[in-house]
This record gives structure tokens, C-alpha cells and sequence, in this order.
């Protein structure tokens, strides 16, 4: 008897995460072993129950079974924990107590992240599986791992390096020349050009790296192009989101340091240099030759201008326009650009304005009459 196929509303009302057909699943796992994973501690439930429950998934706090794990880091969500069936719930110190008895629990001062840590003890990325695809295209000189995962359609140019257990996905084209570190993921449709990349560089679907920066001249007769002569360099452990680009330098490298994650469409413009750990969010652009200290937070559709200093931990808001230099650690919100303070202050002022009576109020009648 064939089974029946569960439609897309059925799986989603289950409430379970990880459809199996799209994501691999490790364990069981012991609590005491994902506490030691995730650096909380482990607490055992105060009903006396099985402290030796083997935990074979993950699942949120409404619909988590008895041998999932669960977590609670909004306050928000406190009232969530009264009814779970979760089995094992990762929380902050403040609702350890509120935990039901029948659940263990991890205690950790940084709940989300250890949630992360446990999620990726279940499922962890997938691993390259070493081989070239009969249809990739491999240029002369190239250099790839035996243990690196090439795609169909893929194209690695002429001298390229790819390092060990390195993906490169369907239809992806990695340029001549271009050395790609050990552990990278490249999605489908990636395209890279003049660059290097680190270790465990992840550059998702549609991704443009080291295309010509945006640069002419004006001539007598129109536009003419500035040769763009430098690379893209991309160090260990950043991310790309999908259909962002970063413009390779003019005359010096473009350089996105370690660690920094950028969002899905993202622009960087020629010669920009981000530092560690920096954050930039869909649909923001920053113009060339600004660079970024370590932890700068740009945040969505912001846009910043070329040529300008943005100090490490400044946080740029939501559709900020920057026009000039940031000191470190300032937030900044509007456009132009100004502290938050100021920018709220003026927007309070604006409205009281906004409220008083003017003559046009004070003559107006009832004109029918």
C-alpha cells in the first residue's frame, strides 16, 4: 500500500524542523554531551526522571517532544516554557527555575549561541564528496584537492587552486588564477574573479566576487574606464549571502576581514576594506575606498559614501545615508547620518511642531455656509 504524501500545510502544522530530505541529522546525544558542546551547565530534571534520555533532535519550545531539545532566549516567549514537552531546554540563568520538572535543562549566560552549537551537533553542514563531475571544465595547471566536491556545469580556470574538502556547486565559475582556501562552500551560480580566498570562506547561490569596480574618467568625448588592476581578498570564515557582490580594487585590493558576514544583496565597491567580524545587511552598499574598523554593524538599505572611516563597533542604522566619518563605537541612524539621540530628538521636535495650531487653523471655517 503506497503511503500518502504529507502536504507542505501537514509538515508545517507538525511543527518538526529538518525535513530530512534537505538536512543531514547526527546523534542521539546525551545532555550532559550537548551541555559540554553548547559550555553550559546540565541540570538534570528535578522530577527525578531519566537523566540518561538520549536526544535525537531539536524543535521549538510549542511543539518539541521528549526527546528534543529546545531554547528560550526572548522573554517574550517565557510563557511557552509552562506548557512545552520539550525534554531538554536551554536557558539563561533567569529561567532556569521556570523550567518544567519533567525537563533537564542547559544553563547558559549566552542561551542562543549555545542553541547554535547544539544545532549543529545534529545537523551538521554537509560534507564534500570528493569527485568532479564528468561536466565541470577544468583549465589547464589547475590545482584541486582529491578531496574537493566539483558540481556539474562547474568551471575552474586555468591555474586555479581549490583547497581540500572545498565545494563548488552546479554551474559555479571560479577564475583563472584564483586560489580558494580548505573547507569554502560555493553555491550554484557563483562567480569569482581576481581574488583569494581564506579557509571556510561560504559564498551562497548567485554571488559575484572581483568584477570590475566601478570606475571611469570623464573624457572629452564621454566616459572612458579606469583599469581595475587589484584583487578581492576574502579572509578565513567569511560569508557572502546570495546575489551580493564585491567589486575587486582599482589600484589596491578590496578586503573583507575575518569573520565578517554579508547578507543577501550586498554591494561593495572597489578598494573597501572591512575589518573582523563586521556585519553588513541585505540591500546595504558601501562606496569605494571606505573602510570599516573591526565589528562595524551597517544595517539594512544604509548606504555609505566612498572614501570615509567607520570606527570599529559603530553601528549604522536601518536606511542610514553616511556622508562622512563615524568614531568608534557610535550609532548612528537617519541621513545624513547623526547619533541616535539627536536624530529622535529631532524627529520629537518635528512633531510637536506638527501639532500646533496655525493661522490657517485658527481662520478656517465652515466655507458652506
Amino acid at each position: 500500500m503506497a503511503r500518502r504524501r504529507e502536504t507542505p500545510g501537514e509538515r508545517s502544522a507538525s511543527g518538526k524542523v529538518a525535513d530530512a530530505r534537505f538536512f543531514g541529522r547526527s546523534g542521539p546525544f546525551t545532555g550532559e554531551a550537548l551541555a559540554d558542546v553548547a559550555g553550559g551547565e546540565y541540570l538534570p530534571p528535578r522530577d527525578g526522571g531519566d537523566v540518561n534520555r538520549l536526544y535525537g533532535g531539536i524543535g521549538p519550545l510549542q511543539a518539541a517532544q521528549a526527546d528534543e531539545v529546545s531554547f528560550l532566549d526572548n522573554r517574550r516567549y517565557a510563557a511557552l516554557l509552562d506548557g512545552t514537552q520539550a525534554g531538554l531546554i536551554i536557558v539563561g540563568p533567569a529561567f532556569a527555575k521556570r523550567v518544567p520538572a519533567g525537563s533537564a535543562a542547559i544553563v547558559s549566560s549566552t542561551p542562543y549561541l549555545a542553541w547554535s552549537r547544539v544545532a549543529r551537533m545534529f545537523h551538521p553542514a554537509p560534507s564534500a564528496r570528493p569527485g568532479i563531475h564528468p561536466s565541470a571544465v577544468i583549465g589547464d595547471g589547475a590545482v584541486i584537492d582529491p578531496s574537493c566536491e566539483i558540481g556539474p556545469f562547474a568551471v575552474i580556470g586555468e591555474s586555479a587552486e581549490i583547497g581540500a574538502g572545498t565545494i563548488i556547486g552546479p554551474h559555479a565559475v571560479i577564475g583563472d588564477g584564483v586560489v580558494v582556501g580548505s573547507h569554502c562552500r560555493l553555491g550554484a551560480h557563483v562567480s569569482v574573479s581576481h581574488a583569494t580566498l581564506g579557509d571556510r570562506v561560504t559564498l551562497f547561490p548567485g554571488a559575484r566576487i572581483g568584477q570590475d569596480g566601478f570606475g571611469f574618467a570623464v573624457g572629452p568625448e564621454g566616459f572612458e574606464t579606469v583599469p581595475q588592476l587589484g584583487r578581492v581578498v576574502l579572509e578565513h570564515d567569511v560569508e557572502v549571502g546570495a546575489n551580493s557582490t564585491i567589486d575587486r580594487g582599482s589600484v589596491q585590493d578590496t578586503v573583507i576581514g575575518a569573520g565578517s558576514r554579508l547578507d543577501n544583496l550586498v554591494q561593495i565597491g572597489h578598494n573597501t576594506r572591512l575589518g573582523r567580524c563586521c556585519i553588513v545587511v541585505s540591500q546595504a552598499g558601501i562606496s569605494g575606498s571606505t573602510e570599516l574598523g573591526d565589528f562595524v554593524t551597517v544595517a539594512a538599505q544604509a548606504g555609505l559614501i566612498g572614501h570615509i572611516r567607520i570606527g570599529s563597533k559603530a553601528r549604522i542604522g536601518a536606511q542610514c545615508g553616511v556622508m562622512s566619518d563615524v568614531e568608534a563605537g557610535a550609532d548612528v541612524i537617519g541621513s545624513p547620518a547623526m547619533p541616535f539621540r539627536e536624530f529622535f530628538r529631532n524627529v520629537a521636535t518635528l512633531r510637536k511642531l506638527s501639532k500646533r495650531p496655525g493661522k490657517d487653523d485658527e481662520t478656517s471655517g465652515s466655507g458652506g455656509e
